[in-house]
C-alpha cells in the first residue's frame, strides 16, 4: 500500500473517531470551538514556526502567495456572477463561500502526512495569499450584499486579518527568515513538541463538525454552489498543474489547494450578517467530504505522474 494511501486511511479513522465521540456524547460539537481555538492559536502557529525557521525562501514559494490571491479574486468574480440573479440573502451567502479555502485546519494534517515539511512550506505560503482572500475579500462580499453598500466594509475588510494569529505567525517567521535570524533552539524544540498535536486535533475537529442532516429544499442551491466551486477549482488547478509541471511541488500545491473545502470563517460571517447559518454550515460540511475524496483521488493521480 502506498504511504499516502495509508495516511489517508489513518486520517479517515481519526475523523470518524471524532464523529463517533460526538455521537456517543463523549464530546459535544460545542467542544469544537475550544479545540479550534487551540489549533488556530497554539498548535498551528507552532507548526508554522518549526517548518518555516529553516526554510529557504525561493521565487517559486513566493509565487504561491500571488497564485492563491489571484485564484481567490477570480473565484470571487465567478461566484458573484454565478449568483447575481439570486436574492441578496442568497447571493451574498453563496458568493462569499466560493473564494477562500480551508488550509490550516483541513489541508495541513493531510499535506504533512503526504509531503512532510516541504508540503507544509508550500501550503503555508499558499495560505498567506489565501488569508487575504478569506479575511478581506470574503468578508467584504458578505457585508456588501447584506447591507448593499461598501463604504463601511472597505475600512473594516482587513481588520480580521490583522487579528489572525496564524497569519501574523506567517509574517513573523518569514520576516525572521529573510533577515537571517533564527529562534533559540529551546523555543524551537518546545514548538516542535506542541506542533505534533496539530494533525490529530485538526482531524478530530473535522469529525466533531461533520453533520449529515439537511433539508431537501436546499439541494438546488448546494448543487449549484458545488458545481461552481469545484468546477472552477478543477479547471484552473489542472491548467496550472500542466503549466507548472517542471516544478512538481508547486504544481501539486496548486492542484490540491484549488479544491480545498470552503473556509470555516464563512459560518462566522453568516452569523455576523444574519445569513442562514444552517445552510452555510451544511455546505462547509459537504465541501469537507467532497474535498477529502477529491484530494485522495488527485494525490493518487499525482503519485503516478
Amino acid at each position: 500500500m502506498e504511504g499516502f494511501q495509508l495516511q489517508f486511511i489513518i486520517s479517515v479513522f481519526i475523523i470518524l473517531l471524532g464523529y463517533l465521540f460526538k455521537r456517543i456524547k463523549i464530546l459535544k460539537e460545542s467542544d469544537g470551538q475550544t479545540i479550534a481555538r487551540i489549533v488556530f492559536n497554539i498548535t498551528l502557529p507552532a507548526l508554522v514556526i518549526v517548518t518555516f525557521d529553516q526554510m529557504v525562501i525561493s521565487l517559486s514559494l513566493v509565487s504561491l502567495i500571488f497564485i492563491a490571491f489571484l485564484f481567490g479574486l477570480a473565484s470571487a468574480l465567478i461566484g458573484i456572477l454565478a449568483f447575481r440573479s439570486e436574492k441578496d440573502g442568497i447571493k451574498g451567502m453563496a458568493a462569499m463561500m466560493v473564494p477562500g479555502v480551508n488550509v490550516g485546519l483541513f489541508a495541513f494534517p493531510l499535506v504533512e502526512a503526504i509531503w512532510g515539511r516541504e508540503g507544509i512550506q508550500h501550503f503555508g505560503m499558499f495560505d498567506v495569499g489565501n488569508a487575504v482572500i478569506v479575511f478581506g475579500v470574503c468578508f467584504f462580499i458578505a457585508g456588501y450584499f447584506a447591507k448593499g453598500t461598501s463604504s463601511f466594509y472597505l475600512r473594516e475588510a482587513f481588520s480580521p486579518l490583522l487579528r489572525s494569529i496564524p497569519f501574523l505567525t506567517y509574517m513573523f517567521v518569514v520576516a525572521l527568515n529573510l533577515s537571517g535570524f533564527h529562534l533559540p533552539g529551546l523555543f524551537l524544540d518546545t514548538a516542535e513538541i506542541i506542533s505534533v498535536a496539530n494533525m490529530p486535533l485538526s482531524l478530530l475537529l473535522l469529525g466533531l463538525y461533520l453533520n449529515f442532516s439537511f433539508e431537501k429544499s436546499w439541494l438546488p442551491l448546494i448543487g449549484k454552489y458545488l458545481a461552481i466551486k469545484y468546477g472552477t477549482g478543477l479547471f484552473l488547478g489542472f491548467s496550472l498543474f500542466w503549466i507548472l509541471s517542471d516544478y512538481p511541488m508547486l504544481a501539486n500545491t496548486v492542484l490540491i489547494g484549488f479544491i480545498l473545502p470552503a473556509s470555516t470563517t464563512s459560518v462566522v460571517y453568516a452569523i455576523r450578517y444574519q445569513y442562514n447559518t444552517k445552510i452555510v454550515g451544511t455546505i462547509v460540511n459537504i465541501t469537507i467530504i467532497v474535498s477529502f475524496v477529491l484530494i485522495w483521488l488527485l494525490a493518487s493521480f499525482v503519485a503516478y505522474h
